[in-house]
């Protein structure tokens, strides 16, 4: 009966591990990497119009 509570308890810690922390690390995580890469693609933008008009 206690091996059947633990186990029970176990699963639902491991949910619960993986929904509170787990998929919004992984969403913040995705997040940050799309703002770095719009930032990155801006900057390169930029230097390149700059470089073709000073031509």
């Amino acid at each position: 009966m206690a091996r059947t509570v633990l186990t029970v308890l176990g699963v639902v810690l491991a949910i619960w591990l993986v929904f509170a922390f787990i998929i919004p690390a992984l969403f913040a995580t995705l997040k940050f990497l799309l703002m770095f890469a719009i930032i990155a693609f801006l900057v390169v933008a930029a230097i390149t119009l700059m470089g073709k008009m000073s031509r």
